[in-house]
C-alpha cells in the first residue's frame, strides 16, 4: 500500500491526483467539517446529524484507535450538536479553540475588542435579513451566502474592523470571520499531535477552505500530506478530491480496503 507523500507545493488543485489508502495503523487523521464530510448549506444551522457520517465516524474513531479530530470553523458546541458528541477530539472556531481526547478544553480568551467587532456588524447585518452574523466568542463570522451581492460590504466592513480593532481577518466560501489573537487550524493539528493518541503517527488532513491551508501546511511539516476537497485554487495540500461525496466515498474504501 503507498504512503502519502508530500507534493511540491503551491499547486494548482486540478492538477493533483487522488490520495491513496490511508494505512490505518500508522495515520493520525485530520478534518474539517463543511465542505470535506459535510455538505456546505445555506446557513451554518441547516447542517446537522447525518447517519452515514455518523456511521463512518464511528468507524474510523474504533479502526484508528481514536486518533481523529474533527478541526472546523465552528464553535465546540455546534461541533458536537452537528457530530452527536461522538468526536473527542475537536479543533474549534480555526484554532482558537481546543478539546483533547480526554476532555480537557482549551480556548484563547475574548479579547474585548471582540465585542465592538460584535456589535458593528451586527448593526450592518440588520439592514439586511438575508445576512447572518455567527457570534463565536474569539471570533464572529459574518454569512452571505444568501445576499451574495453584498460580499464586497461585508468583506470591506470587516476588513476596516480588523484594522481598526488589530484583530485577525479571515475569509472562507460566502463568508468572512474576524477573530481574536490565537492558534490557526495548522497550531491545533500541531498540540493534538504532540499529545496521545495522535503523537508518533503521520498525520493527514482532509479540508476544503482557505483557512484549511493552515492545516495542510502544518501536517506537511510533521512529515504527513493534506487533501484539498473541492477547492480549485493553489494549494498546499498534496492530493485533492473533487467535493464532499468524493471524500467521504475514499474514507469509506478505506475502511472496507483494511476490513
Amino acid at each position: 500500500m503507498p504512503d502519502l507523500r508530500m507534493a511540491e507545493t503551491p499547486r494548482d488543485s486540478d492538477a493533483l491526483q487522488a490520495p491513496p489508502p490511508l494505512r490505518l495503523d500508522s495515520t493520525s487523521l485530520f478534518l474539517d467539517l463543511d465542505g470535506t464530510i459535510a455538505p456546505l448549506e445555506l446557513t451554518p444551522q441547516a447542517v446537522g446529524p447525518d447517519k452515514a457520517r455518523r456511521r463512518l465516524l464511528d468507524a474510523l474513531l474504533a479502526r484508528l484507535n481514536g486518533r481523529l479530530a474533527v478541526v472546523s470553523g465552528r464553535a465546540l458546541a455546534d461541533l458536537d450538536r452537528v457530530l452527536e458528541g461522538r468526536v473527542p477530539a475537536l479543533g474549534a472556531v480555526h484554532g482558537l479553540a481546543r478539546r483533547t481526547s480526554d476532555g480537557r478544553v482549551f480556548a484563547a480568551a475574548g479579547a474585548e475588542p471582540m465585542q465592538e467587532a460584535l456589535a458593528d456588524i451586527r448593526a450592518f447585518a440588520a439592514a439586511d435579513p438575508n445576512l447572518l452574523v455567527e457570534d463565536k466568542g474569539p471570533a464572529v463570522s459574518l454569512h452571505y451566502r444568501r445576499s451574495p451581492e453584498v460580499a464586497p460590504a461585508c468583506r470591506d466592513l470587516v476588513r476596516r474592523l480588523g484594522s481598526r480593532l488589530n484583530l485577525s481577518v479571515q475569509e472562507g466560501d460566502m463568508v468572512i470571520e474576524i477573530r481574536a489573537p490565537g492558534p490557526d487550524k495548522g497550531g491545533a493539528i500541531e498540540a493534538f499531535m504532540a499529545e496521545p493518541p495522535f503523537a508518533g503517527c503521520t498525520p493527514v488532513f482532509l479540508g476544503d477552505d482557505l483557512t484549511d491551508e493552515d492545516g495542510f501546511r502544518a501536517v506537511r511539516r510533521l512529515g504527513g500530506s493534506g487533501v484539498v476537497v473541492g477547492g480549485r485554487r493553489p494549494t498546499d495540500a498534496s492530493y485533492a478530491l473533487p467535493g464532499v461525496a468524493a471524500a467521504r466515498a475514499w474514507l469509506n474504501a478505506v475502511l472496507e480496503s483494511e476490513a
